[in-house]
């Protein structure tokens, strides 16, 4: 009885297994779809990937052309006013040195320059920092009470 049993129930196992495995690899053009459209969606992002890279490759060069075209400008403008104003005047209109319109002008001492802070100084010696919880706050003292 006992071999019987054990016979049927790997008979019963052996079907299920063969049912779900026909189930799995049922349809082998399904998966040759989907390999297909996984290809097709790869070369559509390397396709959009290269466009975008063109773009801005694009922007790049059209930003630095903008900038000389903005430098020349100026130099034109600076040049002019040096030669057509008077020099009190002219000095006041435009810098001579392109390169103050454009953030090199250096510093006239070392004094000036000084290093970022990773904090915000007292207004008041004596008050509490910007990172207090009191800070900006006023104190008001209850003169009514019930």
């Amino acid at each position: 009885m006992i071999w019987l049993t054990g016979i049927g129930c790997l008979a019963v196992g052996m079907l299920i297994g063969y049912f779900f495995a026909g189930r799995i690899n049922s349809n082998p053009t399904k998966i040759t779809e989907l390999e297909q459209k996984l290809q097709d969606l790869q070369r559509t992002h390397d396709r959009y990937r290269d466009e975008v890279s063109e773009h801005f490759s694009t922007t790049a060069e059209l930003v630095q052309q903008m900038t000389d075209s903005y430098r020349d400008v100026y130099q034109h403008l600076a040049s002019g006013a040096q030669e057509l104003c008077t020099g009190e005047v002219a000095s006041k209109l435009l810098p001579t040195s392109s390169d103050t319109v454009f953030g090199n002008a250096l510093p006239e001492s070392e004094e000036d320059v000084q290093a970022p802070r990773d904090y915000a100084p007292r207004q008041n010696p004596n008050g509490s920092g910007a990172l207090s919880e009191d800070f900006g706050l006023e104190k008001i003292k209850d003169t009514e009470q019930d």
